[in-house]
């Protein structure tokens, strides 16, 4: 079967692969951005397309395929790394491919960073808020910019989260720059797109981080932890059966923000940053406060903190994609419905309390619903015998958007 090959031109600037020169000898087509193509000796034989839609290439691609002409596709980098190669694959184009090094790999590389534990994520023609959050929760991400969300965007999205940023722009050309900033400096420069982004927890030492911290990776001791695992105050803690459902109804994932309104010991807050969410805690107490950043440095997660009282203390905060109320009263449950994040989970132990707070979601347009939790756990007697204790009932209510 003919294949379309898949050629990737150095971003750092070295010579094309050498597999290059036989493959568009032979080529009947020659597909890339303009650029690309005059990078190149394409055969004179050849026909060539200048990418712009890429509808009318596909159907060239598959139009030689079925007559047996050889293709050349040249991209950028690597083609398989939020390149070409999905794009060309979804079209049931056979395909080889021959990568060259990434505008990722050659920005590691230019700033001497290991970047074998790094997330990579790109702004490129989607919702730049899910490359934002993955910069929130982890400690080093590389982002592939966009027009419209490259550093200036991301680095305000980035303002009071520990951060700093290197800009690279044109690898591999003469004009080929890398700048080190404070995500309140990127408003103030200018930046050539697209240009890569990485993004590095200043309490991180990069060339020490493990191999295998790689996004989105569950805690080594699980989640819904028992509450001896956390610092906290006179058993003020979210209980380990609760925090299984709670975690469970917020959907932590990398990509998405999570405000904990009322963190107490913060253990809601940490096990949705262990599984890879960006994390927002809010507490009024600073007793407690210090108590989460301990407790998040005993984990090894990036929470930010705010300390103030909500519902004031909310007011500018970044959009969040879902929020856990483990404090305050019906004020703060309609300030943050106001926000009109996709998922809003609440615990509550008094039952007065539960009829105006889901009568407060559906007004607000959410779909709610609700469970109590009653645990019994095993404790032992005198004897060796065994009987059940059990914990408090606690309601449990999850209200979606539609």
């Amino acid at each position: 079967m003919t294949v379309v090959t898949v050629v990737g031109l150095d971003a750092a600037g070295a010579p094309p692969h050498p597999a290059l020169a036989p493959v568009l000898a032979a080529a009947g087509l020659v597909v890339g951005a303009a650029r690309h193509l005059a990078s190149v000796p394409v055969p004179a034989g050849a026909d060539s397309i200048a990418l712009g839609p890429l509808a009318p290439a596909l159907r060239r691609l598959a139009e030689a395929v079925d007559a047996g002409v050889p293709a050349v596709v040249l991209a950028s980098g690597d083609p398989g790394l939020f390149g070409i190669v999905r794009r060309l694959r979804a079209a049931g184009l056979p395909l080889r491919v021959v990568p060259a090094v990434s505008s990722v790999a050659a920005a590691f590389a230019r700033v001497g960073l290991p970047w074998d534990g790094a997330a990579v994520v790109t702004a490129h023609g989607r919702d730049p808020r899910a490359a934002l959050n993955a910069c929130r929760a982890l400690p080093l991400v590389a982002v592939l910019t966009a027009p419209g969300a490259g550093a200036a965007e991301l680095g305000a999205g980035l303002v009071g989260w520990s951060r700093r940023l290197l800009v690279a722009e044109h690898l591999g050309t003469a004009a080929e720059r890398i700048r080190e900033v404070t995500p309140e400096q990127t408003a103030a420069g200018t930046w050539s797109d697209p240009h890569v982004l990485l993004s590095i927890a200043d309490a991180v030492d990069v060339g020490a981080m493990r191999s295998d911290n790689q996004p989105a990776a569950a805690p080594a001791g699980g989640w819904a932890l028992p509450e001896d695992r956390y610092a906290h105050r006179d058993s003020m803690i979210t209980k380990s059966e609760v925090r299984a459902l709670v975690v469970a109804r917020l959907r932590p994932r990398l990509g998405r923000l999570i405000w904990d309104v009322g963190a107490g010991s913060g253990s809601v807050g940490i096990e949705c940053a262990s599984l890879g969410a960006a994390v927002l805690a809010v507490e009024r107490d600073t007793d407690s406060a210090a108590t989460i950043r301990a407790n998040a440095a005993a984990h090894a997660v990036d929470v930010r903190l705010v300390i103030g009282r909500a519902p004031e203390a909310l007011a500018g905060l970044p959009e969040p994609d879902a929020v856990f109320v483990g404090g305050g009263g019906i004020d703060v449950l309609a300030a943050v419905a106001a926000r009109r994040p996709d998922r809003v989970v609440l615990t509550l132990a008094a039952l007065d309390r539960v009829a105006p707070a889901v009568g407060l979601l559906r007004a607000a347009g959410y779909a709610v619903e609700g469970c109590q939790l009653s645990a019994a756990r095993l404790a032992d007697l005198p004897g060796g015998s065994i009987r059940l204790a059990a914990t408090n009932p606690v309601v449990v209510l999850t209200g979606e958007r539609p």
